[in-house]
């Protein structure tokens, strides 16, 4: 593998900062990616996304594959051109679609078939397959194996099958995916909550060699606590100077004790699917702008934001704009929660640069649900 130059300019504890250099821009870490499901983040435009400091955005292959299709994708110049996004994207590979689409798919040794949740019809994914979609057909500059994760908790046989089955489908999309200069590949460890299969999917994957390495299969049930223990377990057996990925996580508190373990990119639907059910977040946690006491509030959500959706409209008329359903209150919140997790990520990677995190750790414990 060649992978992107990644330059540590800090560290503190095990928690590191630093930039990972992409042909199509640099992405500072720690990161926080949103989420483009459909090739867009939804309800906002690519300048607003632009706007609240994120460097790279996520890709879904399963919902892109449906619609508009890979080939057509293809036609079209790829997601870049497509959306208008011109800084890098990493697509997720539908692994876990395999895993919270159960009903509409059939899992082999060779890949996976899907029944389309949208018309029916059927779809297969191989690691094969997974790597032409990801980087021919969509063009992601970050491109993820195929895998599967059972959703926990499970049974140990079954958490070990999976893990098994991702190790093959590991070393099949690496062949696959060949030596891209303009494109990386990322390998997913797998295992549940269980040290030792966590164990055994990293080591064989750091001996294959990978562009950077995920966490997969957590936030999917296991609780905070014991996310914490596989990542203590987990981040110290992967390269220390490629990045690392936890997958689909998740709230702030989440990310902050992540980064202290020493992970580097994050993403989650969390900041827009709360920002279009009319929460939005602090240090604190979420606050629900429909509850009544902001009927009359004038203040906005943060006047020291650079956000426009947290600086200049108050409470009450984001309360005002849910109760009337005007469709302006989910862009609203949803970018104001996009801009919270960017300056989240400033603060934490400000915080490594000035080893201070420790104390920036403690106090977010003390303020976060």
């Amino acid at each position: 593998m060649n992978g992107f130059p990644f330059e540590i300019h800090a560290r503190d504890g095990a928690a590191r900062t630093g930039v990972l250099k992409t042909p199509r821009g640099d992405i500072r870490t720690p990161a926080f990616m949103p989420v483009g499901t459909a090739g867009t983040v939804k309800a906002l435009t690519v300048d607003q996304v632009k706007q609240t400091g994120a460097d790279i955005i996520l890709g879904n292959t399963y919902h892109l594959m449906l619609r508009p299709g890979g080939e057509r994708m293809r036609r079209l110049g790829g997601l870049h051109r497509f959306m208008r996004w011109d800084g890098p994207i990493l697509t997720d590979s539908g692994g876990y679609q395999v895993m919270s689409l159960a009903q509409l798919r059939k899992l082999d040794k060779d890949g996976v078939t899907f029944r389309s949740h949208v018309d029916g019809s059927e779809h297969r994914l191989t690691p094969e397959i997974a790597m032409v979609i990801q980087a021919d057909q969509i063009g992601a500059d970050i491109v993820m194996q195929l895998d599967e994760c059972p959703a926990l908790p499970a049974p140990r046989a079954d958490v070990e099958k999976a893990m098994r089955l991702s190790l093959d489908w590991a070393g099949r999309c690496s062949r696959a995916f060949g030596q891209r200069k303009a494109q990386n590949l990322f390998a997913i460890v797998q295992g549940g909550v269980d040290a030792e299969l966590r164990r055994m999917s990293a080591e064989a994957l750091v001996a294959e060699g990978f562009d950077g390495y995920a966490i997969g299969g957590l936030a999917v049930g296991e609780g905070h606590e014991a996310m914490l223990a596989t990542l203590d377990v987990t981040t110290p057996l992967l390269p220390a100077e490629r990045p690392r990925y936890l997958m689909g996580v998740g709230k702030p508190i989440d990310i902050v004790e992540s980064v202290a373990r020493g992970v580097d990119m994050f993403d989650c639907v969390l900041p827009t699917r709360a920002g279009r059910h009319g929460q939005a977040w602090t240090d604190a946690g979420a606050i629900n702008i429909t509850n009544a006491r902001f009927a009359e509030d004038m203040s906005p959500l943060d006047e020291a934001s650079d956000c426009p959706a947290s600086r200049d409209y108050s409470k009450a008329y984001l309360h005002h704009l849910f109760k009337a359903g005007e469709l302006l209150g989910q862009t609203l919140l949803s970018w104001h929660n996009l801009a919270y997790y960017q300056s989240l990520m400033t603060r934490l990677r400000d915080a490594i640069l000035r080893q201070q995190l420790s104390a920036f750790v403690e106090r977010f414990r003390t303020r976060a649900p």
